[in-house]
């Protein structure tokens, strides 16, 4: 029997998988999350082989909350199942050591199918992810090229430092940092700290520990 844990911050939506899931033979839902936090706590009680992990929610990132269930429970497997199919958002959940990127509108025996071959110790990708993937291999995009002064900015990001202590280390004002910022999720075509700083890794801009 494969043992699955929900984590979605909708109730229904988590309704919704028990009831896809449950009427397989082979596979039983043994406890549900509402948040990456609740995820951690309850998946070191029921100990599941697989958890499907919502990619945002209020209070934490799937991503996050995937990256610290993989460093605590190595043995659990992870899939990211959303809505969204951001390339960023995708290589964040495979750097993180997602097993897996579905997208929801993914079919009963999809899923099904997914569970399986993830808890078997296999990736799984929706058809759509592995396209853009496959895609980013044989097109990799266009070289990006940040300034010496941002590159110094998103290695002391990478090293978890919040932007006034970036300031404080580069000698520079928090705005500034700020500025620097905003012009590095432009040219790295991100949103977000985390996004920007695995992209960077991604594209050979910056190396792991880097900071």
């Amino acid at each position: 029997m494969i043992t699955v844990m929900l984590v979605d911050d909708h109730p229904v939506v988590r309704a919704g998988l028990r009831g896809m899931l449950e009427v397989e033979a082979d596979i039983t839902v043994v406890a549900e999350a509402g948040s990456g936090a609740e995820a951690l706590a309850l998946a070191t009680i029921h100990r599941p082989q697989l958890v499907l992990m919502d990619l945002r929610m209020p209070g934490g990132d799937g991503v996050e909350a995937t990256r610290a269930l993989r460093e605590t429970l190595p043995e659990i497997a992870v899939v990211m199942l959303t809505t969204y199919d951001d390339d960023a958002d995708i290589l964040r959940a495979v750097a993180a050591g997602a097993a897996g990127y579905l997208l929801k509108d993914a079919t009963s025996d999809e899923l099904a199918e997914a569970v399986r071959a993830a808890s078997r110790g296999e990736t799984v990708l929706a058809r759509a992810v592995a396209g853009r993937l496959v895609r980013q291999v044989r097109e990799p995009p266009a070289t990006t090229t940040l300034s010496a002064r941002e590159l110094e900015v998103l290695r002391h990001v990478a090293a978890g430092a919040t932007n006034a202590e970036v300031g404080r280390a580069l000698f520079i004002s928090e705005a500034t940092v700020k500025t620097h910022l905003v012009r590095i999720f432009g040219k790295l075509e991100v949103t977000d700290r985390t996004a920007a700083v695995t992209t960077a890794m991604a594209r050979g801009l910056l190396t792991p520990g880097a900071g």
